[in-house]
């Protein structure tokens, strides 16, 4: 099962977004989300919300509770 970095990582690269283009789009810094590809940060619940909505996916989906 993966974990929610590497979703927000295989979601970013299948789509052929880069990582700032993604942080411009959540209103965040490329850094945050180079962060959260690294499992270094967690996002918040509002960015796990914005990443579900951006990529239309359950936040379930993002915290691998649901396939």
């Amino acid at each position: 099962m993966l974990r929610l970095n590497e979703r927000i990582k295989m979601l970013r690269t299948e789509n052929h977004i880069s990582q700032s283009q993604l942080a411009k789009a959540l209103g965040v810094s490329q850094k945050a989300v180079s962060l959260w590809e690294s499992g270094d940060r967690v996002p918040s619940a509002t960015a796990i919300a914005s990443l579900a909505k951006y990529f239309c996916v359950s936040a379930d989906y993002l915290l691998g509770l649901d396939e």
